[in-house]
């Protein structure tokens, strides 16, 4: 009889455990379009899903959490890690740097933990030259620009210059919505949460993602355990 892992990303069926790999899901979106809000209303109601905190060399913002957040590291340190192969992905946004840390990424997927990533499409492209079968992409598209630029604005976050940066920015971000697996537009966040979380039990039911299953449908099509 197999041994019954507790992970709760697996399942026992006739003594035999079917374990399942973790998943990465990547939601982008130009900023304002809501991936943010979306984000943290699946963390808060996914337990196996849990969020990938990048690295950046850029200052916090107010309320942001180092480690929470992201984690706030010196010029310096991101050269280390680049340096070491350490980043699944790296990005220059508006003269800061962004990465992900392959370690522990690796970790969770191989525990049968999800990752969520909030990165941007180069960060994407990146991420599906490693670990594409690991890889489910999402976009969030805003209901229009106007409504995008009065997100940008209500928020107070950025200065007006930025914002106006932000907003010519989003025209090439957007050029990018046919490389993704899904595409959603943000007119309910409630329904988007709701497509979101649907798109992720779905990818979480490929065969190929479990480990396991072979064995067990080759046990029932003999009709007895081995």
């Amino acid at each position: 009889m197999s041994v019954i892992d507790p992970s709760p990303s697996s399942a026992v069926a006739e003594g035999r455990t079917i374990r399942r790999r973790g998943l990465m899901l990547v939601l982008s979106s130009p900023s304002g379009a809501g991936k943010t809000t979306i984000s943290r209303r699946l963390l808060a109601s996914d337990p196996n899903l849990t969020m990938s905190v990048s690295v950046t060399t850029r200052p916090p913002r107010p309320g942001e959490v180092d480690g929470r957040d992201y984690r706030f590291i010196s010029r310096a340190e991101y050269d280390r890690l680049l340096a070491d192969h350490a980043l699944l992905e790296h990005a220059e946004v508006f003269g800061n740097s962004y990465g992900t840390p392959r370690a522990l990424v690796e970790q969770t997927l191989s525990d049968g933990g999800d990752m969520l990533f909030d990165i941007d499409w180069k960060g994407t492209q990146q991420l599906a030259q490693s670990a594409r079968k690991d890889l489910v992409r999402v976009f969030i598209l805003p209901p229009s620009a106007e409504e995008l630029e009065r997100r940008l604005y209500t928020r107070a976050q950025d200065s007006a210059e930025v914002i106006q940066r932000r907003m010519a920015k989003s025209a090439d971000e957007m050029s990018h919505w046919a490389e993704y697996d899904y595409v959603i537009l943000n007119q309910d966040v409630d329904e988007s949460v709701a497509q979101v979380a649907a798109i992720l039990q779905a990818e979480r039911l490929r065969r190929e993602r479990q480990e396991g299953l072979f064995e067990f449908v080759d046990m029932l099509r003999r009709g007895r355990p081995s």
